[in-house]
């Protein structure tokens, strides 16, 4: 998956509003809403917990339209974006605020792939194994925090 912040989503969103080439493929993609404090030697990324994902709402109904079908993060989405999951038949999943030290042992490999002057708010390529997740929001139009 992908982890990606607010900086990079704008410069993904302008980039698709320019109908420029993108420094990822957004079509069938899962986008992590966090960005790393600096790895620890012998480690594969530092902390690693989710951020607010209501901040990248005014990027995601984009995002979907174009082919991303997941997205992790913490927190409520605006109705834009559960109306944009649902026609694009996407999903967004929670994973546990506050627990970024935890969640950086399930991450087995990390790097950079685009726009590195962000800091930990650069876009990286991660693998995960085990990885603690929960649904919110699917493509029938459940949410969980409507519960």
């Amino acid at each position: 998956m992908y982890v990606a912040r607010d900086a990079a989503h704008k410069r993904i969103y302008d980039l698709i509003e320019k109908k420029e080439a993108l420094p990822i493929d957004l079509q069938d993609s899962c986008i992590y809403y966090m960005g790393p404090s600096p790895a620890r030697e012998g480690q594969v990324i530092g902390s690693a917990g989710p951020t607010t994902a209501s901040r990248m709402d005014k990027y995601a109904p984009t995002f979907l339209d174009k082919g991303q079908k997941c997205m992790i993060g913490k927190g409520k989405r605006s109705q834009e974006v559960r109306d944009a999951i649902i026609r694009n038949h996407a999903v967004y999943l929670a994973s546990v605020g506050g627990a970024g030290a935890l969640l950086s042992k399930c991450i087995t490999s990390s790097e950079i792939i685009a726009y590195e002057d962000l800091g930990a708010e650069a876009i990286r390529k991660i693998t995960v194994k085990d990885f603690p997740a929960i649904v919110i929001c699917d493509d029938k139009g459940g949410n969980l925090y409507d519960l």
